[in-house]
């Protein structure tokens, strides 16, 4: 899913022009086209992470009260504490995605700031 900022310095190298072919390629249109890309891809990950760790919790809050009804049963315990170790790596996960994202916007905004300025940076 993380495709499109892997291979933003690529994409921005093979579509936006430099000064000297500007007058060859529409660089304002080629541009705001991979930022659309780019916030669609961004959304769409942070729509899948935020609901695999709404599912997640909704599996450890049922886990901990059938731990707080059984508190003796071994198997229940470690399985609730894998859902907390799972719910934990997937809230990180929006840290990373958080990074990913600013870095990508950075990238962006350094090759399409003369020709194309996003919605959200205005």
């Amino acid at each position: 899913m993380r495709t499109i900022d892997d291979r933003i310095v690529h994409a921005l190298n093979t579509t936006v022009p430099t000064a000297s072919f500007s007058g060859k390629v529409d660089a304002t249109q080629t541009c705001k086209e991979l930022y659309e890309s780019l916030a669609e891809a961004h959304v769409s990950r942070d729509k899948a992470i935020k609901t695999c760790i709404a599912e997640t919790s909704a599996v450890v809050g049922r886990l901990r009260e059938e731990r707080d009804k059984d508190s003796d049963n071994l198997l229940l315990i470690k399985q609730l504490r894998n859902e907390q170790t799972k719910l934990k790596l997937m809230q990180s996960e929006l840290n990373v995605e958080e990074v990913v994202n600013d870095r990508s916007v950075k990238v962006f905004n350094e090759r399409c700031r003369i020709h194309y300025i996003p919605p959200k940076i205005k």
